[in-house]
């Protein structure tokens, strides 16, 4: 079964979103990343995740705000790399400035959720997404190792 990297440094945020995960019957592990560096750790295997098998979620749900690296240059850190490049980013924040809206689909994220207030909404919002990036979706293939 594959994981989903949850990047979120709000632990409210963590909390909520495991429980829509867990209200919309999604049993994917779910590996969580408390800012953008703990999310470069885990995506690279260094820094605290050195020696981990270097292997893929598939999908990464990644907030904007964070201390230390912010959610823009853990995109573009994917983006660039050869074995990242493909990987599904969604983009999970409660931004809605029109400005982060361009900034992260101009830096390749294949997709924008904006964070409903409402719980209900929410394990809706979740549930949907993980239909979509977890069941219909076709990922791309896995890049040979390095």
């Amino acid at each position: 079964m594959h994981e989903i990297l949850l990047v979120e440094d709000n632990p409210d945020d963590v909390e909520l979103t495991m429980r829509a995960f867990r209200k919309s019957n999604i049993v994917n592990e779910i590996v969580v990343a408390r800012d953008g560096v703990e999310a470069l750790d885990y995506l690279f295997s260094m820094g605290t995740r050195a020696g981990r098998p270097p292997t893929l979620p598939q999908v990464v749900l990644l907030d904007l705000k964070m201390p230390r690296v912010d959610g823009l240059h853990v995109l573009e850190r994917i983006r660039a790399h050869p074995r990242t490049k493909l990987l599904p980013v969604v983009i999970l924040t409660s931004s809605i400035e029109e400005q982060d809206l361009l900034n992260t689909y101009s830096r390749g994220a294949n997709s924008y959720i904006r964070k409903p207030v409402d719980f209900q909404e929410f394990v809706e919002a979740v549930r949907q997404l993980g239909l979509y990036w977890l069941l219909l979706n076709q990922p791309p293939p896995a890049p040979a190792p390095a």
